[in-house]
C-alpha cells in the first residue's frame, strides 16, 4: 500500500515546494509588472504631457550656471564624506555597518523578510535533522580562574597609566558573582549581609570599601567583608594574603566562602614565589571539593606546575581533564600542544622537515597546535608577540579574544621556556585555516566557531584594546559605496570648477548615450505596432 502521507497536500514537502515555486515565480511577476508600467507610461505620454515636461526641465537645466553644479557636487561630496566617517567609526566600534544593521532590523520585517537562520542550524542530529541552537550557549561568559587582584594589581596599573583595565560590564558581572556566591539565601540575611549585598553593587571602589568596614563594625567575623578588603583595598599581595587568612578564620562552614578564600590564598602563594605550597593547596582543595570542577581550579594548578617545570604532573592533570566529554578551554588545548611541541621543538627545522617530511612525534605536535588554534585562533598572535598584551579581564569568553589575552598573559613565559616551541608554533599555526576554510559553518575537531564572540569581547575588554576578530571581516558594502560616492562627487566638483564648458559637453553626451536605448526601443515599438492602436489606447 502506498504511503498516504506522500499524497497529502498539507505535508511539509508539498508546502516547501509551493513556497519555492512562489518565490521563483515572484521574480518574473515583478519583472512583468515593471514592463507593463513602462509600457503604460509610454502609451500615455501624450495625455500626461511627458514630452512638454521633459522639454521644460531641459530648458531649466540649461539656464543653470556651472557654479550651481559645483555647489551641488561639492555638497554631495561633503554629505557622503560625513556618512563615510560615521560608518567607519561605527564599524570600528561595533564591528558592523550602521546602515546595514538598520536595514536588517527595521526594513526587512516591513518587506516581509525573515531572520537569517544560519546562526541556529549549526548542529545536526543523528537522523540528519537540524537541531536548533542559539548563540546564548556559545557566548556564555565564564569567570577567569586566574583573575588578578583589583587593589594590588589592577589599581596599580591605573595609577601608572591612567587607564581603566576593567570595563563596567566586567565588574558588574563580578558583583553579581559575589552576591550569588557569598550571600546565598537572601531570605535569611543578617544585618552585615545586607550591607555587603549593597557593597558588591556599589560602582565606586571607595564606597565598597566603606561598606565593608561598616559590615565589620556590625560583625567582627564578617568573612565577606574581609574578602572585599583583600580584593580591593590591599595594595600588595602580602597584605591581601593577610586579609584572606583573617577571612578564612571567620568563614566557618560556609563552603562557598571557604573554597573562594582557599583558592585566592593559593594564588597569593603562587604570586609570592611559594609555588610548591600553592600546588599543595590547590591539590588539597580539589580533593576536598571534587564536585566544584566548574570553578576550573585545575587551570590554576596547570599554570603552577608549568612554573615548576613538572611536566609529568602537567600531563597527568591533562589526562584527567582533557576528555572529550568535558568542556575545553584555551589552557587545556594549548598546554597539551605545548607538551607535544616541547618534545620535538628543540631539534625542529622547517627546512629539514620539508626535505624529509614530518616524523610521527612532529606530526602529533603539529596536529595538537592545529587543534588548539581551531579552538581559539586569537592566542598565537599574543604568544608570538605580534599583538600587544593587556591585563586580563575578570571574565572571559571561551574561544574569544578575552580568553586569549588571559591565557597568553600567564602562559607566554612557559612557551618561551620551552626551547623552539614558539618557532614551531610560528611555522605551523596558520596551517589550521586551510583545514577549516569556513569556520562559521563547519569546524574540524570542534563545533563551528561562534559568530558572537566579537560583540561579547568588546564588552569585556577595555576600549583602548583592539579586539581581535576571527574570521577577518571585510569592509561592509556601504562603507565602500560611500567612499566611492564621496570620491566621485569630489572629482566632479573639481572638474566642473576647473573646466565648466568641457564638463557641460560631457554631461550632455553622457545623457544622450544613456537615453539612446530608450529612444531606440520606442522607435521599434512604434514601427511594430499599428498607429491606430496607439491612438485608441491614448484615447482610453
Amino acid at each position: 500500500m502506498a504511503d498516504s502521507s506522500g499524497s497529502n497536500p498539507q505535508s511539509p514537502g508539498f508546502t516547501e515546494k509551493l513556497k519555492s515555486w512562489l518565490c521563483w515565480s515572484w521574480t518574473y511577476i515583478c519583472a512583468l509588472w515593471f514592463a507593463m508600467v513602462l509600457t503604460m507610461v509610454y502609451v500615455l505620454r501624450s495625455p500626461l504631457k511627458l514630452q512638454e515636461t521633459v522639454n521644460a526641465a531641459s530648458v531649466f537645466l540649461n539656464t543653470l550656471t556651472p557654479k550651481f553644479y559645483v555647489a551641488l557636487t561639492g555638497t554631495s561630496s561633503l554629505i557622503s564624506g560625513l556618512i563615510l566617517i560615521f560608518e567607519w567609526w561605527y564599524f570600528r566600534k561595533y564591528g558592523t555597518s550602521f546602515i546595514e544593521q538598520v536595514s536588517v532590523s527595521h526594513l526587512r520585517p516591513l518587506l516581509g523578510g525573515v531572520e537569517n537562520s544560519s546562526s541556529v542550524g549549526l548542529f545536526s542530529s543523528v537522523n540528519g535533522d537540524t537541531e536548533p541552537r542559539t548563540n546564548v550557549a556559545e557566548c556564555k561568559v565564564w569567570r577567569n580562574p586566574l583573575n588578578l587582584f583589583r587593589g594590588a594589581e589592577y589599581s596599580r596599573y591605573t595609577w601608572v597609566t591612567g587607564k581603566e583595565p576593567l570595563t563596567y560590564y566586567d565588574m558588574n558581572l563580578s558583583a553579581q558573582d559575589h552576591q550569588t556566591f557569598f550571600l546565598g539565601d537572601t531570605q535569611q540575611l543578617k544585618p552585615e549581609d545586607s550591607v555587603m549585598q549593597k557593597a558588591w553593587r556599589e560602582r565606586n571602589p571607595q564606597a565598597r570599601i566603606r561598606a565593608a568596614y561598616q559590615a565589620i563594625e556590625l560583625n567582627r567575623e564578617c568573612a565577606a567583608a574581609y574578602v572585599l578588603l583583600a580584593e580591593e583595598e590591599a595594595t600588595t599581595i602580602t597584605e591581601a594574603e593577610r586579609l584572606f587568612k583573617q577571612a578564612l578564620k571567620s568563614a566557618g562552614k560556609d563552603t562557598n566562602l571557604v573554597v573562594y578564600i582557599k583558592r585566592r590564598l593559593a594564588m597569593c602563594a603562587r604570586k609570592l614565589g611559594r609555588i610548591k605550597e600553592a600546588v599543595k593547596m590547590m591539590r588539597d582543595l580539589m580533593k576536598e571539593f571534587p564536585l566544584l570542577g566548574m570553578l576550573n581550579i585545575h587551570e590554576n594548578l596547570l599554570e603552577a606546575l608549568l612554573e615548576l617545570q613538572a611536566y609529568a604532573d602537567v600531563q597527568a592533570v591533562l589526562a584527567k581533564y582533557d576528555d572529550i566529554s568535558l568542556p575545553k578551554s584555551a589552557t587545556i588545548c594549548y598546554t597539551s600542544a605545548l607538551l607535544k611541541a616541547r618534545a620535538v621543538s628543540d631539534k625542529f627545522s622547517p627546512e629539514a622537515a620539508s626535505r624529509r617530511g614530518l616524523s610521527t612525534a612532529e606530526m602529533n605536535a603539529v596536529e595538537a597546535i592545529h587543534r588548539a588554534v581551531e579552538f581559539n585562533p586569537h592566542v598565537p598572535k599574543y604568544l608570538l608577540e605580534m599583538k600587544s598584551l593587556i591585563l586580563p579581564p575578570e571574565h572571559i569568553l571561551k574561544r574569544g579574544d578575552s580568553e586569549a589575552v588571559a591565557y597568553a598573559f600567564f602562559h607566554l613565559q612557559h612557551w618561551k621556556r620551552a626551547e623552539g616551541a614558539l618557532n614551531l608554533l610560528h611555522c605551523t599555526w596558520e596551517g589550521t585555516f586551510r583545514i577549516i576554510p569556513y569556520p562559521l559553518e563547519k569546524g574540524h575537531l570542534f563545533y563551528p566557531y561562534p559568530g558572537c564572540t566579537e560583540t561579547a569581547d568588546r564588552e569585556l575588554l577595555p576600549s583602548f584594546h583592539e579586539v581581535s576578530v576571527y574570521p577577518k571581516k571585510e569592509l561592509p558594502f556601504f562603507i565602500l559605496f560611500t567612499a566611492g560616492l564621496c570620491s566621485f562627487c569630489a572629482m566632479l566638483a573639481m572638474l566642473t570648477h576647473q573646466f565648466p564648458e568641457l564638463m557641460g559637453v560631457f554631461v550632455k553626451a553622457f545623457f544622450s548615450t544613456l537615453f539612446a536605448p530608450l529612444g531606440f526601443f520606442a522607435d521599434k515599438m512604434e514601427s511594430f505596432m499599428p498607429s491606430c492602436l496607439w491612438h485608441h489606447l491614448a484615447n482610453v
